[in-house]
């Protein structure tokens, strides 16, 4: 059985420049993955849930940092409006869900059915309960279509959100990302927890598992997620595509007037043809006998038949 996410372990994070240092290799293999991926036509989903002040954000900020921006799309949910309340709750999410070479990022996600909906008491229980095998139908479609689904769920102590809480609130640069909210949830801490606990027993499948992210080391947490994402997506993919075709590089060089980057190698010259040599000692390029060749002996047939004649 797996415990309770109040009872989870937080280890502490890495100096500064062990940080600094993996998270670059991590990100120039998103970059990797985004360029295999939309060379390919391949979808991805990621999903991050988890506490307020969890960083969520923060890390989807530095996971996406070196890709480019027309291949991803970052979703903030929120609550839904008056038009999407008068649907299924997964109705707005169908909407947003990627085209091929794309990655979509759900900051929260369809989980608020049975987290901050089921907690606060926006939908009945029936339909909370019904959520997590809707749920998990949803996601096994996804996933057996072809799209790549990763989630993960950042969890931070209730002494670890008070600390960034008293941060946002002292520091103005930071303030706007505290709301009412934030004080709602934190009254009903217990509440949450045994949503969440009961979310990860419900919904952690073979095809779309959780991965659970200590979070109380903010660096900790970045590189904890940005391996699981590349890791996952890695698995049974080519990215051994260069992130532009050296044949590009190669043209742009010359008619700019450029060096030649030190990672791509010069063009290859063209083989020469192969060349054979004819009966009387000619050297024959395409291997077959030559146009003088075959004048040659027709003479030489027409002088023979003249011979006979005379």
């Amino acid at each position: 059985m797996r415990p309770s996410v109040d009872a989870l372990a937080h280890p502490d994070g890495p100096t500064k420049d062990d940080y600094e240092a993996e998270l670059a290799a991590l990100q120039l293999q998103m970059l990797r993955i985004q360029s295999a991926y939309r060379a390919q036509g391949r979808r991805v989903i990621l999903v991050f849930e988890g506490t307020d002040a969890a960083g969520k954000g923060g890390t989807i900020k530095r996971l996406i940092s070196l890709l480019d921006p027309r291949g991803v799309n970052v979703f903030s949910v929120g609550a839904p409006t008056p038009e999407e309340q008068g649907r299924h709750y997964l109705y707005r999410f169908w909407r947003d869900l990627p085209v091929p070479g794309q990655i979509a990022v759900f900051d929260r996600s369809w989980y608020g059915r049975v987290l901050v909906e089921r907690v606060e008491g926006f939908c009945d229980e029936a339909d909370w309960s019904r959520a997590y095998d809707e749920i998990n139908t949803f996601e096994r479609m996804l996933v057996d279509d072809g799209a790549a689904v990763v989630k993960l769920l950042l969890i931070i102590s209730r002494g670890e959100q008070l600390d960034r809480f008293a941060d946002r609130l002292q520091n103005p640069v930071k303030r706007w990302k505290f709301t009412k909210d934030d004080l709602r949830n934190r009254r009903r801490w217990a509440d949450y927890v045994h949503a969440f606990d009961d979310m990860l027993a419900r919904t952690h499948t073979e095809a779309a598992p959780w991965v659970v992210v200590p979070s109380n080391s903010k660096r900790h947490a970045r590189l904890a997620a940005a391996r699981a994402v590349t890791e996952h997506l890695s698995q049974g993919v080519d990215l051994t595509a260069p992130l532009a075709p050296h044949d590009l590089v190669r043209e742009a060089t010359a008619a700019l007037g450029l060096p030649l980057p030190a990672d791509v190698a010069p063009a290859q010259p063209a083989p020469k043809p192969k060349q054979s040599v004819s009966k009387n000692g000619k050297k024959n390029e395409s291997g077959k006998k030559s146009k003088q060749d075959k004048k040659s002996k027709q003479d030489k047939k027409k002088k023979k038949k003249k011979r006979k004649s005379a």
